[in-house]
């Protein structure tokens, strides 16, 4: 994804209120810890490494603020039954669907 897209996403989900936990892991491997702040947090360090981006809803409600803010910025991702993940760099081969 590119970085205009992931600033989108940020931007989408810091406004909901409350904002969804989430998680990456980057291609070294690497999984940050769960983490709620979407301003300066997710920015950090840039978006090149992201493989993926685990975003977790704590009700149905939240799920459908969620689904929605992904819908607006229609990134490349999948529903999980936690919430929701958006691939940057999806696995080779994979068929990925948008949000």
């Amino acid at each position: 994804m590119s970085n205009t897209k992931w600033d989108e996403l940020r931007m989408e989900l810091y406004a909901l209120d409350p904002p969804p936990v989430w998680s990456a892991l980057s291609t070294s491997g690497y999984r940050s810890k769960p983490d709620r702040e979407w301003f300066y947090h997710f920015k950090d360090g840039g978006y090149e490494s992201i493989l993926h981006l685990d975003i977790q809803v704590e009700t149905s409600a939240q799920r459908e603020l969620v689904r929605s803010a992904l819908k607006k910025v229609h990134v490349p991702g999948e529903e999980t039954p936690y919430g929701f993940r958006v691939f940057g760099y999806p696995a080779d081969g994979q068929a990925v669907d948008f949000i």
